[in-house]
């Protein structure tokens, strides 16, 4: 019964739960976030190559 009392009491394994949600929630907004940017990031690379191709040769 006291090793049941000790392992109550023991805090350390709660902050590395705490920090691995936190991981994973800013990975989640990453995520979300890079998901909505590619698709602009994807049209300005569309529209150099469009430029680059319809420039005169030199």
């Amino acid at each position: 019964m006291q090793t049941f009392s000790r392992f109550m009491q023991d805090k350390t394994g709660a902050t590395a739960i705490e920090y691995g949600l936190i991981a994973a929630l800013i990975s989640v907004a990453l995520i979300a976030g890079f998901g909505s940017f590619s698709d602009s990031l994807v049209d300005v690379f569309k529209k150099i190559a469009t430029a680059m191709a319809d420039a005169p040769n030199s």
